[in-house]
């Protein structure tokens, strides 16, 4: 059984994700307390957290922060009622797996649950070794990546996109595939998502953004991880 710590100070919205998560499955945990949440996620037992960021005494991007400084990796999904496009990437960009903008469809909230549990179940299945290209080296265990020796800071889904990418060189992905691929769901309106991370990611590990060598586009067709340098 999977458990989950619930960090939210909403007691009708908590009491509806415990009572839903619960008939799902889950283990849930509450704490409706920032400064409690963040005392709280030292323990060992948690798969993963749900976390509001509007949140007494501590709030959540710095829970965020407190969780990523963590040595074990613990996934995150961040609900929230700030939906900007400006605050979903700066909560993706402090270490959020995901991020969903309240008011949401509770079945969303298991499905990207269920997608980040699959996600984290295959990329444990394909830690066999480093991978090493274009200057990269990948590590699966420590989640690390290095370019040229020197280590660049990822988001989780930035990470993800580039393992996956460099685990399938010279093969092409469509934005439905890759979203069913590394996100882990397949939904309409969200291929934009696709090409926002990769020009993040684009920006972090290639020469030039502008003129990319090794996620390259296919035109009409989706983009791919380069087996050579051009």
């Amino acid at each position: 059984m999977k458990h989950i710590l619930l960090v939210e100070d909403d007691g009708d919205i908590a009491a509806l994700l415990r009572l839903n998560l619960e008939d799902e499955g889950y283990q849930i945990t509450h704490e409706a307390d920032g400064a409690c949440a963040l005392r709280a996620v030292d323990d060992p037992r948690w798969d993963a957290v749900i976390l509001d960021l509007m949140l007494p005494n501590v709030d959540g991007l710095t829970l965020c922060r407190a969780i990523r400084a963590r040595d074990h990796y613990l996934p995150v999904i961040i609900i929230s009622a700030r939906s900007s496009e400006t605050e979903r990437i700066l909560g993706l960009e402090t270490g959020a797996d995901d991020y969903l903008a309240k008011p949401f469809s509770v079945q969303e909230l298991v499905a990207r649950i269920r997608a980040l549990f699959r996600r984290q179940q295959a990329m444990g299945q394909h830690t066999a070794g480093l991978i090493t290209a274009h200057g990269l080296t990948i590590d699966p265990l420590a989640r690390s990546v290095q370019l040229r020796g020197e280590v660049i800071d990822l988001t989780p889904r930035e990470f993800d996109l580039l393992y996956f990418f460099a685990r399938h060189p010279g093969e092409v992905f469509s934005r439905l595939a890759l979203l069913d691929k590394v996100w882990g769901y397949q939904h309409e309106g969200y291929e934009h998502t696709v090409n926002t991370h990769i020009n993040r990611l684009r920006i972090k590990i290639e020469v030039d953004a502008a003129e990319p060598q090794v996620i390259r586009t296919v035109w009409g067709k989706g983009y791919l991880f380069a087996e050579r340098p051009l």
